[in-house]
């Protein structure tokens, strides 16, 4: 298994940068996932790493081998598409032995790693059959079995389950990240869907126009966001946001949402002031908020919104309870004997520690703004 380091790594398609200048590391032995929507530049990433693509500039490392020229064929990697691209004229045994046959293994040597690898995945039984024969889950096993019968030093996987139903999928990326685990490969594995991404990565690397956004553990990228694309992009539903206007009164510092004061800590009052910022983005999940039927007046500065009801969507286990606040559509997650009837007036508590800033022109977390002043700062 190897460490896959990308250096300054920028891929241009004409005039159209598809990655520009990313530096990222994917760790030995580690499942991680290239998150982001769809024309943001993940499987471009992937193919680069693939040596299907080559940069048009940087460097790309497998260990300490530069490998940034080497065709795919010299990289050892495990590659497995979308749409499966299983052979039709062949069967299932020879859609798996076909990546050794290729490198002229002996026939002995091949018959043994398709039945070892058609056992770790349970396909055994499907070795005589075609892939017309197949469902879409059997498939998608067939092709991990052709990708990992050569023992890939890196498994690449571009959205091999967007194909598969939304119940086959739950089941199959359990498996995913459970054969991952067993087998200590480095894995890449692209998506768009955010859920996947979050119960299946060690390292989520969330990118958007070519361009990385945060690089993190699932419960980083999702509780501290980087920016406001983090936000709002990772999240069923994504984070609520709100702009307020600053204000300054007898030297505190608050932002005001609607007819809502949200006083800001010191430090990030100084930092306002310095910069002389204007307007902040308030921001907070879903399920961090709780409606409340009386105004409050919290002693520990929790943020507390009037909104009127719009909407509730009973899901079952919670319902989604959408309301208007200053003028903006809003969702709190509430358990499911919560249910505010349709135009009522409630108030909104989101815990002080749960509240998140974003400045306006930057998008950039306040709390990320505050982490790189303080780096800056000599010891």
């Amino acid at each position: 298994m190897v460490e896959v380091r990308l250096e300054k790594v920028t891929k241009k398609f004409g005039r159209v940068i598809a990655v520009n200048k990313v530096d990222l590391v994917f760790e030995d032995g580690k499942f991680t996932v290239l998150l982001g929507p769809s024309g943001s530049g993940k499987s471009t990433l992937l193919y680069l790493v693939a040596g299907i693509y080559r940069p048009t500039s940087g460097k790309i490392f497998f260990d300490d081998k530069d490998v940034t020229n080497l065709p795919p064929r010299e990289r050892n990697v495990g590659l497995v598409f979308q749409n499966y691209a299983l052979y039709p004229h062949m069967t299932v045994y020879d859609n798996i032995a076909f990546p050794l046959r290729l490198r002229k293994e002996p026939p002995e040597k091949i018959d043994s790693k398709v039945h070892e690898v058609a056992k770790l995945l349970r396909i055994e039984e499907l070795l005589d059959r075609f892939p017309s024969q197949l469902s879409g889950g059997q498939q998608q096993r067939v092709a991990l079995a052709r990708a990992l019968v050569k023992e890939p030093s890196v498994l690449l996987l571009d959205e091999p389950l967007s194909n598969l139903d939304a119940l086959l999928r739950l089941t199959i990326r359990a498996e995913l990240k459970k054969l991952q685990q067993k087998l200590g490969i480095t894995a890449i594995h692209v998506t768009h869907d955010q859920a996947e991404a979050m119960s299946m990565a060690d390292k989520i690397a969330v990118i958007d126009q070519g361009t990385l956004q945060q690089v993190g553990t699932p419960e980083e990228v999702y509780l501290k966001p980087r920016n406001l694309f983090v936000a709002t992009f990772i999240g069923n539903p994504p984070a609520n946001t709100l702009t307020g206007s600053v204000q300054t009164v007898d030297g505190t510092v608050f932002v005001e949402v609607g007819s809502a004061r949200y006083q800001l800590t010191e430090e990030v009052s100084k930092i306002v002031r310095e910069a002389g910022v204007e307007k902040l983005v308030v921001a907070f999940r879903p399920e961090h908020a709780k409606i409340v039927e009386s105004p409050l007046v919290d002693p520990e500065g929790d943020l507390v919104l009037e909104g009127d009801v719009y909407v509730v969507e009973p899901l079952g286990r919670e319902n989604i309870v959408t309301l208007i606040v200053a003028g903006m559509p809003i969702k709190v997650v509430t358990p499911p004997d919560v249910k505010p009837h349709s135009s009522s007036k409630v108030y909104i508590v989101v815990p002080r520690n749960r509240v998140m800033l974003f400045d306006v022109e930057t998008g950039l977390n306040i709390e990320f703004l505050i982490r790189e002043i303080h780096q800056k700062i000599p010891d």
